[in-house]
């Protein structure tokens, strides 16, 4: 008798059981990550690669901002102290506390959101941020998020160094606090976002900062009450988006404030929407970016 022999080796990878799937013509491959609509690993990384940024170097972000609010109490406190009296029969010192946290949020928030940018298209990694599979809105929230940890970490820091110099008791509208160092941080977040995008070197963004940043925070109403203020400087004055958050901050803490804080929550939130979405455009065109 003779034996039907087969014409397919035997070592075929088509007819080996243990290969024979991966030949299928419909087989899709299984992705070891799966992204659905919002890359929430993606996001998530991005957050915690902002925070990590200036948590190894807290000396420098946290640290040193505290001291020079530190500073700037001390030389307020030893010029003026209880010589002047800003808001009704609030003490001067404990006037300006809010002021110098709020003002050290609004700074931090923006350092750290802005100068992620600079530094990343000067050391030539900006394509680490580019090229994974996350979107202008991703990349705004992740961005935006890290600015205000940074801002809201070291304001909590300078808000109980300073308050035990300031004598500040229990803050008088907790949520209203709150509220405003949100939205005051997610401001400056986005402002910083927008400048980091526009600056390509350090200089330009040191502009930024000290012709923009710094006159905008210390005009706002930190050191002072802008009822003080002559016509028609007081006017002025509060077309500064600084001075809402300061003020509404303000108000949270010891429960003086110099404008209606409906005003303010309407101007910050109005400030961020526009702010927000010049940022998700610029970041969705690519605009010195990507070019």
């Amino acid at each position: 008798m003779n034996e039907q022999t087969s014409s397919i080796p035997a070592d075929d990878p088509a007819t080996d059981p243990e290969t024979h799937h991966l030949n299928r013509p419909h087989s899709v491959p299984v992705r070891p990550v799966q992204i659905e609509r919002v890359n929430w690993i993606g996001l998530w990384t991005l957050y915690l690669r902002e925070v990590h940024r200036f948590a190894k170097v807290a000396m420098q972000t946290v640290a040193a901002p505290v001291i020079t609010s530190m500073l700037f109490l001390m030389v307020f406190a030893v010029a003026i102290g209880d010589r002047a009296k800003l808001a009704g029969d609030v003490d001067f010192i404990a006037f300006l506390v809010p002021g110098l946290v709020m003002m050290t949020v609004l700074q931090n928030a923006f350092a750290n959101s802005s100068s992620s940018l600079v530094v990343s298209k000067v050391q030539g990694n900006i394509v680490d941020m580019l090229m994974p599979p996350i979107g202008p809105a991703e990349l705004l929230v992740g961005l935006a998020a890290g600015g205000m940890t940074r801002g809201i970490a070291v304001g909590l820091v300078a808000a109980l160094v300073l308050g035990l110099f300031g004598g500040l008791s229990l803050p008088a509208a907790p949520l209203v606090a709150l509220a405003f160092l949100m939205l005051g941080s997610l401001a400056l977040a986005f402002a910083g976002i927008l400048a980091g995008i526009w600056a390509s070197k350090f200089d330009e963004m040191a502009a930024i900062t000290n012709f923009v940043i710094q006159p905008l925070a210390f005009l706002s109403g930190t050191f002072y009450s802008v009822e003080r203020l002559p016509s028609p400087f007081d006017t002025i004055a509060t077309l500064n988006p600084f001075f809402y958050a300061i003020d509404g901050f303000r108000y949270g803490l010891i429960g003086i404030a110099d404008r209606p804080i409906v005003t303010g929550l309407v101007c910050l939130v109005v400030v961020n929407g526009v702010l927000g979405w010049l940022c998700y455009r610029v970041l969705k065109s690519g605009y010195r970016l990507k070019s």
